[in-house]
């Protein structure tokens, strides 16, 4: 199986009964479930309750417990309304009998109206750009053992940033980081795949803008890194499997949490989507 179809496996929800679904899971090797897998999944259990064409425009995720990789994730569906214009959906994410993750989810009928949106910045093309996997695959040597099977296996998501993230290689420390990222083969036409998939993309490597100003690298051993909330705002329609790029800052940190927005703009300037995030950034004694 292509690593494109097993993202899409990932989305392909199992029913168990009505407003019920269940999920798997993809290793990336950070020890637990990767936050914008079990976002996604959950997405796509929200919309399976949505009969109408109607499409996300503003998805709220609370991240609880960390998840277990070797346990599949139990979604429960709670719909608290149909409305003429707006279907709004509540999902709870389940391991082990507890809430690992909640989703609140917001749908809309396509409506005309005013538009305007701020200005894509001026960056390279993802053309003259390493691949990150490549980046990896190039450093190999330097990645733990244990983990370099993991990190250097094929990637359904082809991302390409202008700093290295890759051990062993200089990282800017700006305040700001630009990537772009699209799926490497052509996906489905359905709206909801490619929702997901910007939705399981928009959290990768997202908090570590956070650290950037302080001269921190989320590999340093004292500090402990973990999402806790992540809302997603999309604007206009967009496909996952062509060029999109992820314009990251942060603008705050206090009380050892840091607070990182995105816009995600189309190769054409488009913005597509809005994206904010607030996560636990605290550095240990030991």
């Amino acid at each position: 199986m292509s690593v494109v179809k097993e993202l899409l496996s990932l989305l392909e929800l199992e029913k168990l009964e009505v407003n019920i679904y269940r999920g798997q899971n993809r290793d990336l090797g950070t020890g637990r479930v990767f936050g914008g897998q079990v976002f996604a999944q959950a997405l796509v259990a929200a919309r399976r309750t949505v009969d109408e064409p109607r499409e996300a425009h503003s998805v709220h995720g609370y991240f609880l417990r960390a998840g277990d990789l070797k346990a599949p994730i139990v979604f429960f569906v709670d719909r608290p309304r149909d409305g003429g214009s707006f279907t709004s959906r509540r999902v709870t994410a389940i391991q082990h009998g507890e809430a690992i993750f909640h989703l609140s989810a917001s749908f809309h009928v396509h409506i005309d109206g005013l538009e305007h949106q701020s200005e894509m910045p001026e960056v390279p093309p993802p053309e003259d750009l390493m691949p990150e996997l490549d980046q990896i695959r190039e450093r190999a040597e330097v990645l733990p053992p244990e983990l370099r099977t993991v990190l250097t296996q094929d990637r359904p998501i082809d991302f390409r940033s202008f700093t290295s993230h890759v051990p062993g290689t200089d990282e800017s420390r700006g305040a700001k980081r630009f990537v772009w990222f699209r799926v490497i083969d052509t996906l489905p036409d359905d709206a909801i795949t490619h929702q997901a998939i910007l939705a399981y993309a928009s959290d990768y490597g997202f908090l570590p803008t956070a650290l950037l100003p302080h001269q921190v690298s989320y590999r340093d051993p004292r500090l402990q890194l973990a999402s806790l909330d992540h809302t997603i705002w999309m604007h206009r329609p967009f496909r996952a499997d062509e060029w999109l790029l992820y314009s990251m800052d942060s603008t705050a940190a206090a009380g050892a949490r840091g607070f990182v927005r995105g816009e995600i703009f189309t190769q054409d300037g488009t913005l597509v989507a809005s994206v904010a995030q607030e996560g636990l950034i605290r550095l240990r004694d030991h």
